[in-house]
């Protein structure tokens, strides 16, 4: 028997007992269904999560701060004793959080370290408010961008940092309060940002709107505004009227460049190096591995169900098999009189599990394709409409093939008990069979 009849006999009989077959199917159909569903949640929330790196910054570069005195191993509800070079973080957390300043014989002793390539100071800038005219006053704060970050926009542009002009990027919340009728009108506007400087004086500089950014989960705007260098350098010469020299060049962090093409281990190392020299490095993965490692161990126990469903269904698969092997022994026999071969036999019933995993696996993808899309559309604009930008299940198709592969294989190693059966069945018992 050549293999396409071969393919072509094993389909025909998968279907002599049709109910026996779909119940079968039916159970292979549950896990896989699972299985791509949960599949495709980590596909979607991976891909988020990715996006949202791609948005706090690129992988060569780490903020660095000051590594506090005696921070290993105390407590945070402890005390902190009052260090005089100790400025406002700038960055969320409790209220009254604050690090340890960075001076620029810091930025030089960091610049020196082995595998920094560059040191670029953070400016910490808190203006009073923003205006559109003379409309309504609000507070808002500013964010920053390293070289490599992006964001989501709306409408317009990213400001531009080679300009000489003030720039503005604001978020998407800003712009019907402020007075546009939409992010596209706010384009090219005029906005006015009052600061005050060390002597309470409070300074206005205009900026024109060049972008409207998206909300998302770690996008520098959210309640701030994104300046070009033109606007941060105004707005943090105008704070700083007042104060003397050495406490303007003092700041928070700091981002530090190093090779692109460097390893986890070099990563590490160079770490090391900081830490040694009293500094704390961070990279983005740092800041978001946690949560990613989270939300992997989720799919991973949600894929472990759909598994043991797959697994399951594969009894049922070898009940099936097995029953059928009873039935056609004569069959079995009289195939064998004529010829066959034990290899081809073998070949014919696990042909037969294949195809039903293939069938299961293939109705089971495909139904949960069609649902996982429908759910995702419908929580895109309710439950996660906060979230712009995520589709919490995305399918990826080598994922998808990858899944019926599996299935199919497990069905298949199911079938080899009663397909190895009917291989080493008496041609001559089998014909007496009644």
């Amino acid at each position: 028997m050549r293999t396409v009849d071969l393919i072509g006999s094993a389909v025909s009989n998968t279907f002599r007992s049709k109910t026996r077959t779909i119940l079968t199917i039916l159970a292979i159909f549950v896990g896989a269904f699972t299985l791509t569903l949960t599949s495709g949640l980590g596909t979607g929330i991976n891909a988020y999560i990715d996006d949202t790196v791609a948005s706090i910054g690129a992988s060569d570069v780490m903020t660095v701060t000051h590594t506090p005195e005696g921070a290993t191993g105390v407590d945070a509800t402890d005390p902190v004793e009052y260090n005089p070079d100790a400025i406002a973080s700038g960055q969320p957390g409790p209220p009254g959080t604050t690090v340890v300043a960075l001076t620029p014989e810091d930025l030089e002793t960091v610049a020196g370290i082995e595998g920094v390539t560059d040191v670029v100071p953070t400016l910490s800038i808190t203006p009073d408010y923003i205006q559109a005219g003379d409309g309504t006053k609000f507070v808002i704060g500013v964010g920053t961008l390293v070289a490599g970050q992006t964001i989501q926009l709306v409408s317009g542009a990213a400001p531009d940092d080679g300009s000489s002009e003030a720039q503005v990027v604001l978020p998407i919340a800003f712009v019907e309060p402020m007075g546009f009728d939409d992010a596209e009108s706010a384009i090219g506007q005029t906005v006015s940002i009052t600061i005050t400087d060390a002597e309470r004086t409070q300074h206005v500089v205009d900026a024109t709107v060049v972008g409207i950014a998206e909300e998302g989960l770690a996008t520098p705007t959210g309640a701030s505004m994104l300046p070009n260098t033109a606007l941060s350098d105004e707005l943090y010469a105008a704070q700083n009227i007042g104060l003397p020299a050495e406490d303007v060049e003092r700041y928070a962090q700091a981002s530090v460049f190093f090779d692109p093409a460097a390893t986890d281990d070099e990563v590490a190392a160079l770490k090391d190096r900081l830490a040694d020299a009293g500094f704390t490095g961070s990279t983005v993965a740092d800041q978001l591995g946690l949560f990613k490692t989270v939300i992997d161990g989720i799919v991973l126990v949600l894929n472990a169900f759909a598994i043991i469903a797959l697994l399951a269904a594969s009894f049922g698969i070898v009940n099936t098999l097995f029953m059928s092997v009873q039935e056609r022994t004569r069959e079995i026999g009289l195939m064998k009189a004529m010829g066959m071969g034990n290899g081809r036999v073998f070949s014919l019933f696990s042909l037969e599990a294949a195809f039903i995993g293939f069938l299961g696996s293939a109705i089971g993808v495909a139904i949960a394709m069609l649902a996982g899309s429908a759910l995702s559309s419908a929580l895109s604009t309710s439950l996660l409409a906060d979230l712009p930008g995520l589709t919490i299940i995305a399918f990826d198709p080598l994922s998808i093939v990858g899944i019926i592969v599996v299935v199919m294989l497990i069905a298949f190693l199911a079938g080899t008990l009663p397909a190895a059966r009917a291989a080493r069945a008496d041609p001559v018992d089998s014909l007496r069979y009644e």
